[in-house]
C-alpha cells in the first residue's frame, strides 16, 4: 500500500507525492493497468507522478479518487519485472577519466561498476526518449559539469547525481560523459517510440568503435519536401514560421511535449473560416514578415496577431477568407499587435506525421523543421464544409500592451514566502525578450523562497510556473520540457495561454487569482 500525498497542478493535473523512487514506479504501474477515459497523461519522475486529465471527459474530483485509489492499492516491487533491454556501450567519454578521479575509483572499477550493474528507467523527461536509470547498487553521486556543453552528441551515455542515462539527439547538456551508445533510443515511427521507458530494467554490455559507428542513433527533425499539387512555396519565413496543429497530447511519459498552436483560438478560428476540421495543420508565423507563392489556385484566412495581409500586393482583411490566385504571393508584415498569426488553406497543409500530429516542436525537433525560403508545402483535402458566408465569430487585434491571466494552484507554492504569494498577484510583469515557444521569461521582483532546498525533478504541464534562484517565474509553453526541476509556484489557467501566446517583449502581465474547477 502506497500513502501519496495529493498536490495541485493547476486546473487539468495534480501530482501524487510519494516517498520513494520505488513507490513512483509502483504507483505508475497500477495507474497505467487501469486507464480512464480522459487521462491525457501519466508521468512519472523522482518523487512524484504527474497525471494530466480532461475536465470535460473526467470531472477533477472523479481523476483524484481513481488515482488516490490506484496509489493505495499499489505496492512498491509491483513493477519490478519489466523487460529488460541491452545497450552496447563503448566507454570513450570525454569525462571518463576526470569522473573516476572525483570518484576516487580508477577508470577500470567505474567501467566495472557502470557495466556491472542492473539499471531501472525511473521516469524520462529532458528530450524524448531520454531515460533517468538508477540503480540500488550504484553508490556514486556525481556532480555535473560546472558550465554545461553546449553540444553533446547523440548516443553520448553520461553520469549526474544518482542517475546514468543516455542522449537521444544532439543537445546541451551537463551530464558527465563516460560513453557511447548506438543504440537507437528514440523512434516517432515505431509502435513504442521511446526504447526505455519507465520501469524497465537495462544493462550496459561492452562494445568495440566499430559497432557503434555502425548504426545511426536517432533522427533528427525532417523537411516539408517538395509539395503535392495545389501546394505554396515560402519566398521568406520572417523571424520564425512552423507547421502547427492542435498538438500531440499523451506522450509526456516518454519525453515528448503537447506541442501544437500557441493561440489555439486563432488557429481553430482560421481553420473554421475555410470550412476546415479546426485541428488542420497551418503555419504559425511569428512576429511576421512572412511571404509565400501559391502553386494553384487555394483559398487562405489569416487570424491571430495584427498586421497588414496582402495579396498580389492588394491589402485584405485578416478574418475572412480570401481566393489565393497560382503565381500571386501573400505576404504578412510585421505585426503591429500580437506574437502569432495562423495561416490557414483550404484542406489543411501537410507535413510529417510524428506520433499522430503535423506539428513542429522546436525543442525536441519532432516534427518538420522551422520553415525557410524555398520550402514547398503541400495542400491536403481534409474539409470538413463549404467556406462558411461570414465569419464564426466577433475579432479583433489582440491585447498585447497588458493582460490578465487566471493563475491556478501550483505544487509548491509552500515552497515560497507569504510576501512572495502576494507579490506574485501584486506585481505588473513584463514580458522579457527571452520568449518562445518553450516558455516566456518574466521581469520583476524575486520571488523569496521559504525552502532553499533542491527539488527532483517532476512532471510539467503547460502554463507552469518554475522559479529558478534568481526568482524571476518563467511560464513553460507547449514545447516546454515534460519533467523539470525548478519548483511551480502557481498554473496559468488552460483559458489563459492563448493570450500568453500572443504576448510580446514589453507586454505587461497581471495574475489573478483563477475560479476553483471541481
Amino acid at each position: 500500500m502506497v500513502t501519496a500525498r495529493v498536490l495541485p497542478m493547476g486546473e487539468r493535473a495534480f501530482l501524487l507525492e510519494v516517498a520513494s523512487l520505488d513507490e513512483v514506479l509502483a504507483v505508475h504501474a497500477a495507474l497505467g493497468a487501469d486507464r480512464p477515459s480522459g487521462v491525457i497523461d501519466v508521468v512519472p519522475a523522482a518523487r512524484t507522478v504527474l497525471v494530466r486529465f480532461d475536465p470535460d471527459v473526467l470531472a477533477p474530483s472523479a481523476a483524484r479518487a481513481w488515482a488516490t485509489d490506484a496509489a493505495s492499492a499499489a505496492a512498491p516491487g509491483d513493477s519490478a519485472h519489466g523487460p529488460t533491454v541491452e545497450l552496447g556501450i563503448v566507454y570513450d567519454g570525454a569525462d571518463l577519466s576526470d569522473t573516476a578521479g572525483l570518484l576516487g575509483v580508477d577508470v577500470d572499477e567505474l567501467v566495472r561498476r557502470h557495466c556491472g550493474i542492473e539499471w531501472t528507467v525511473a521516469f524520462t523527461g529532458f528530450a524524448p526518449g531520454f531515460g533517468y536509470l538508477v540503480s540500488a547498487e550504484w553508490p556514486f553521486d556525481v556532480p555535473r559539469l560546472e558550465s554545461p556543453r553546449t553540444r553533446v552528441p547523440a548516443g553520448a551515455v553520461g553520469l549526474a547525481a544518482g542517475f546514468t542515462g543516455a542522449y537521444p539527439r544532439e543537445t546541451p547538456g551537463g551530464w558527465r560523459l563516460i560513453g557511447t551508445t548506438s543504440a537507437r533510443l528514440f523512434d516517432p515511427d515505431a509502435a513504442s517510440p521511446a526504447l526505455l521507458a519507465p520501469g524497465m530494467r537495462v544493462r550496459f554490455r561492452p562494445t568495440g568503435p566499430a559497432e557503434v559507428q555502425a548504426r545511426p542513433v536517432a533522427a533528427a527533425a525532417g523537411g516539408i519536401g517538395p509539395a503535392a499539387a495545389g501546394g505554396i512555396r515560402v519566398v521568406e519565413p520572417g523571424l520564425l514560421a512552423t507547421v502547427q496543429d492542435l498538438g500531440r497530447p499523451g506522450a509526456a511519459s516518454v519525453g515528448v511535449a503537447s506541442s501544437g498552436a500557441l493561440d489555439r483560438t486563432a488557429l481553430r478560428t482560421a481553420n473554421r473560416l475555410l470550412g476546415n476540421t479546426e485541428g488542420a495543420a497551418a503555419i504559425e508565423v511569428t512576429m511576421g514578415g512572412f511571404r509565400a507563392v501559391a502553386d494553384a489556385d487555394v483559398w487562405v484566412a489569416v487570424a491571430g496577431a495584427w498586421g497588414p495581409v496582402r495579396i498580389g500586393g492588394r491589402e485584405v482583411d485578416p478574418y475572412v477568407a480570401h481566393e489565393w490566385p497560382e503565381g500571386t504571393e501573400l505576404q504578412l508584415d510585421w505585426f503591429t499587435h500580437g506574437a502569432r498569426a495562423y495561416v490557414a488553406v483550404r484542406g489543411g497543409l501537410d507535413a510529417p506525421v510524428v506520433l499522430g500530429s503535423r506539428a513542429t516542436d522546436s525543442l525536441a525537433g519532432l516534427g518538420a523543421a522551422a520553415l525557410r525560403a524555398g520550402d514547398a508545402i503541400g495542400v491536403r483535402g481534409e474539409s470538413a464544409g463549404p467556406v462558411p458566408v461570414a465569419p464564426p465569430s466577433a475579432w479583433g487585434a489582440p491585447q498585447d500592451d497588458e493582460i490578465e491571466l487566471d493563475l491556478a494552484p501550483g505544487p509548491r507554492a509552500d515552497w515560497f514566502t507569504a510576501e512572495a504569494l502576494a507579490t506574485l498577484f501584486d506585481t505588473v510583469w513584463t514580458v522579457s525578450g527571452a520568449a518562445d515557444r518553450v516558455g516566456v521569461r518574466l521581469d520583476g521582483p524575486a520571488l523569496p523562497r521559504a525552502r532553499p532546498a533542491e527539488l527532483p525533478s517532476e512532471g510539467m504541464v503547460p502554463g507552469a510556473l518554475q522559479v529558478p534562484p534568481s526568482g524571476r517565474p518563467t511560464v513553460l509553453l507547449a514545447d516546454g520540457p515534460v519533467t523539470g526541476g525548478y519548483p511551480v509556484i502557481a498554473v496559468v489557467a488552460d483559458a489563459s495561454l492563448d493570450a500568453l501566446g500572443q504576448a510580446r517583449p514589453g507586454t505587461r502581465v497581471r495574475f489573478r487569482h483563477a475560479r476553483p474547477v471541481g
